[in-house]
């Protein structure tokens, strides 16, 4: 069942993404505000990071950010993509692959020709397999 179904087919389509220069503290009520787990950093219409609900809504309950913290101090660099057209088998793999090197890995920007198409949650998934 994975093999046979698309990426394309269950992403969100509707990307919220936050520039390099957003406080924390309104990236992460963006995230709130929207019910989403993660935004993409995009600057100049290039994707250069990724912040997530779980790591901005921790560190700020542990009051680990200064008062004027942007996005890019903390954002993660290394964004796990995958293609519209990349099968939800390959979607599972990265996420697992990366998710023992990087901790949990539970989203995935859909890329293609350096565009972002989409976004995919393991939720997404989920609801796929179970549909």
């Amino acid at each position: 069942m994975l093999e046979k179904q698309k990426v394309e087919d269950i992403m969100t389509k509707k990307v919220i993404t936050v520039p390099p220069t957003e406080d924390v503290v309104f990236a992460f009520e963006k995230l709130m505000k929207h019910r989403v787990s993660a935004l993409p950093v995009v600057e100049d219409g290039n994707l250069i990071g990724i912040v997530t609900a779980t790591d901005l809504g921790h560190n700020l309950i542990l009051d680990k950010y200064e008062l004027g913290t942007s996005v890019a101090e903390v954002m993660a660099k290394d964004v796990i993509c995958v293609k519209p057209e990349d099968n939800l088998y390959t979607a599972v793999q990265k996420m697992n692959e990366y998710g023992r090197e990087e901790g949990i890995v539970n989203q995935l920007v859909v890329v293609k020709n350096h565009e972002i198409k989409g976004i995919i949650s393991d939720g997404d998934i989920i609801r796929a397999i179970i549909q």
